[in-house]
């Protein structure tokens, strides 16, 4: 055992290797932070998204670092070939058994890299309607109108239509009224456009318009748009009707129901 040629030709070339894959598994992980630190530096430069930013790091430095494995122990002389394609074959099953949180996790991503809609933002997507208070990786949570908590699929948003009503400082109102059909369209038109000058929360630019819409079966439909801010948009929407439907009934303007108009047909007296 104290044979030097036996130290020479199986100890000292175990410990070479030994001690590379060591200096490449040190040098390896602390070029792994410096790497990880300038792209955490550069990300929020660049305003990334801070959850979009974590997220980011954690898989660049869980890549690394399993390259780093993979280097070291082909140092010792080990076939990592093996090794390489386990994980890739691991990382396909797993990728088949997540599909559907895969496509989650990139539709979070795109959302959080494009920002069609930012925390706080009232929004219509997924089938839900609420404000957004939180962009997960995964999900997005939505605070609907009556109080309750929507979890909503990130796939489910990003791959389908969002309207967001929050990105605009204005909104248009449009309303239908009806009219009889033997009431003066002109008076009646003049009457809505006295409301709408009377109601201080309308905005001047655009012009608020008063427009035939149709003739319909029970009545003249008269379409109302004006425009308004955004936070005054509902409670305009709500008042211009009562307003509208209260000077109506003072000026004797009739709104009708819904009727259908029958002729009755004497067929005996047709036949004398």
């Amino acid at each position: 055992m104290n044979d030097p040629s036996f130290f020479s030709l199986f100890v000292l070339p175990w410990l070479i290797k030994i001690g590379f894959a060591g200096v490449i598994a040190v040098a390896g992980y602390y070029l792994t932070k410096v790497i990880v630190q300038i792209l955490d530096k550069a990300m929020t430069r660049a305003s990334i998204d801070a959850m979009l930013r974590k997220f980011a790091l954690s898989i660049t430095k869980s890549g690394l670092l399993l390259f780093v494995a993979i280097a070291a122990l082909s140092q010792l002389g080990l076939n990592t070939t093996s090794l390489v394609a386990l994980v890739g074959a691991a990382g396909i099953a797993v990728g088949l058994a997540l599909k559907d949180s895969l496509g989650n996790l990139a539709s979070g991503v795109m959302l959080l890299i494009f920002r069609p809609f930012t925390i706080g933002h009232f929004i219509e997507g997924g089938g839900t309607m609420g404000t957004v208070t939180e962009i997960g990786i995964f999900h997005t949570r939505l605070l609907t109108t009556d109080g309750r908590e929507v979890i909503v699929p990130n796939g489910a948003l990003y791959n389908n239509k969002i309207t967001n009503f929050s990105t605009q400082p204005t909104r248009r109102v449009e309303i239908t009224v009806s009219i009889d059909y033997e009431d003066n369209i002109a008076e009646a038109k003049q009457i809505i456009e006295k409301v709408l000058a009377e109601e201080s929360r309308i905005l001047p630019d655009p012009a608020p318009v008063v427009l035939v819409g149709s003739l319909a079966e029970s009545g003249i439909d008269l379409i109302v748009r004006a425009w308004v801010k955004r936070t005054d948009f509902l409670m305009v929407q709500s008042d211009l009707q009562e307003q509208i439907k209260n000077a109506f009934d003072a000026a004797g303007i009739t709104i009708p129901y819904p009727q259908l108009v029958l002729h009755q047909i004497n067929t005996k007296s047709q036949a004398a």
